[in-house]
């Protein structure tokens, strides 16, 4: 199998990254305030901020964070979280989240949520031990449960990370040992792990894995790219498959995807800058022969570790 990667603007179709001006306007179509919000010092210097989605007419293109009043970030509509990095130690943060739609219109500012960096300390090297046992169970079709003991340091864990598939998906405060993962997928198995941090960002080694797999069942339509579009093209005496898709619309950026070419896997293709949110394109050579046939499907690896469904398969004949 090969790897692709694919760098910042290379092989897609993307929307400008540019947004409108803001328009504050109270014209009663703006995006709702985000809630849900919380802060949590993750070491000494950064704070993990974390919301819920807001829906809007229009749909969401992103969220800014600020701090004390000033925008310190601006993540992507389907993102919900983000480190605000370069604090000061020991010093107490306010922070708000607002919306904007594709219109460029900007929300009203969340609740202010506070969070206060630990002081720092002499030179840290050392990581926290491993938090002890991870224990979890299916909270419904869509969430889990998860628990640990804590870990020791030899100052204080400031934070807990957590894991699904190896990617960070949450965390919270050193003094909290559980937590509840929403927006899960039904019938989907999912692997966790939490590692613990302290103040200068050391890291503990990871608890678990733990395996649980939510009830229910999915048939990864919803998950599917959509909009799958396969044609033969010929070019400098070998034929290419040029393929078009729209990427799954998912809470969080999708940057990864299975190519299958006549029922075997062929390639993994993987965005190494900025993914595309609304077409993406990718051209894969099939050799140098007339008059053969192939079929073609792909799927998404969601930002919660898990693939997603496969789109129809695409049957592509190189011309004569």
């Amino acid at each position: 199998m090969r790897r692709v990667l694919l760098g910042c603007g290379c092989l897609l179709l993307a929307a400008g990254c540019g947004w409108a001006g803001p328009s504050d306007g109270d014209d009663g179509r703006q995006p709702g305030a985000p809630d849900g919000v919380t802060a949590v010092a993750g070491s000494a210097t950064s704070v993990h901020v974390m919301w819920n989605a807001v829906s809007a007419a229009d749909g969401v293109r992103g969220y800014e964070v600020y701090r004390d009043g000033t925008k310190v970030a601006e993540v992507p509509g389907d993102d919900r979280m983000t480190d605000v990095t370069r604090l000061a130690p020991g010093t107490a943060y306010v922070f708000t989240v607002r919306a904007r739609d594709r219109e460029g219109r900007l929300g009203p500012p969340s609740r202010e949520v506070r969070a206060t960096t630990p002081p720092t300390t002499a030179e840290d090297r050392s990581a926290p031990t491993r938090p002890g046992t991870l224990t979890g169970r299916a909270a419904g079709s869509r969430a889990v449960q998860l628990s640990w003991s804590a870990a020791q340091d030899d100052r204080a864990v400031v934070s807990y990370d957590v894991y699904q598939g190896g990617v960070r998906v949450h965390s919270v405060g050193g003094g909290q040992t559980a937590t509840v993962l929403t927006g899960l997928r039904p019938g989907t198995a999912y692997v966790f792990t939490v590692r613990a941090r302290d103040a200068a960002d050391n890291l503990s080694p990871a608890a678990g894995p733990l395996r649980i797999a939510t009830p229910g069942t999915d048939d990864g339509t919803a998950t599917a790219p959509t909009g799958f579009r396969a044609a033969a093209r010929h070019a400098d005496g070998a034929w290419y498959l040029d393929l078009t898709w729209v990427p799954p619309r998912t809470d969080g950026t999708v940057t990864e995807y299975q190519l299958e070419l006549d029922g075997r896997t062929a390639t993994s293709i993987v965005w190494g800058g900025t993914a595309p949110r609304d077409e993406a394109s990718y051209s894969f050579y099939i050799g140098r022969n007339a008059g053969e046939s192939h079929r073609v499907r792909l799927r998404a690896r969601l930002p919660d570790g898990t693939w997603g469904g496969w789109t129809p398969q695409r049957a592509v004949t190189t011309g004569r």
